[in-house]
C-alpha cells in the first residue's frame, strides 16, 4: 500500500487500527500521578509519596530544559517553562518540580510537550557529586515518553 493511499484509507480504518498503541499511552498518562501529589500543603511529603519510597511510580509533567548536554539527568516540571529556572539569574525557582535520572542519556523532548516518568521514587536530602544539583525527591533509573 502506497502512503497516498494508506492515507485515503485512514478515515475508513480507524485511528484506532492503524495506531494501536494510543489507547495504551492515553490510559498510562490517565494513571500517572501529578508532582502536587507527592507534597502536603506544608510542603511536607504526602501519604501517596511515602507509600510509594522505593516503589517503580509514573509521574506526569514537562522537560524543563537540560543543565547540560549528554546528561541522565533531567527536572520535570509542572508546568512547561522554556527558559531553564536554575540558569536565569532572578527567576523565581519552582516549588513543584522533580529530579530525574533517566537510565540512559536524555534525548530532549520540548518544553511544552507533556511526558510521563517511570521510576523509583526517593525521598529525603540528596546532593548530585556531578552536577550539584539538590532534591528532595526523585525518580531515579527512569524512563520517559511523551503523552
Amino acid at each position: 500500500m502506497q502512503r497516498r493511499q494508506l492515507l485515503t484509507a485512514l478515515p475508513i480504518l480507524g485511528a484506532g487500527l492503524c495506531l494501536p498503541g494510543l489507547p495504551a499511552l492515553a490510559q498510562d498518562a490517565d494513571k500517572a500521578a501529578r508532582l502536587r501529589e507527592l507534597y502536603n500543603r506544608d510542603k511536607s511529603f504526602s501519604d501517596f509519596a511515602q507509600a510509594q519510597k522505593g516503589q517503580r511510580t509514573t509521574i506526569w509533567g514537562f522537560m524543563a530544559p537540560p543543565l547540560k548536554a549528554e546528561s541522565e539527568f533531567f527536572v520535570l516540571t509542572n508546568r512547561p517553562m522554556a527558559v531553564c529556572p536554575f540558569c536565569e539569574p532572578g527567576m523565581p525557582w519552582p516549588d513543584d518540580i522533580l529530579a530525574v535520572y533517566a537510565k540512559r542519556v536524555v534525548n530532549v523532548i520540548a518544553f511544552n510537550v507533556p511526558i510521563t516518568v517511570t521510576g523509583i521514587l526517593e525521598l529525603g536530602d540528596y546532593v548530585d557529586p556531578e552536577l550539584g544539583f539538590y532534591s528532595k525527591v526523585r525518580l531515579v533509573d527512569a524512563t520517559y515518553t511523551r503523552v
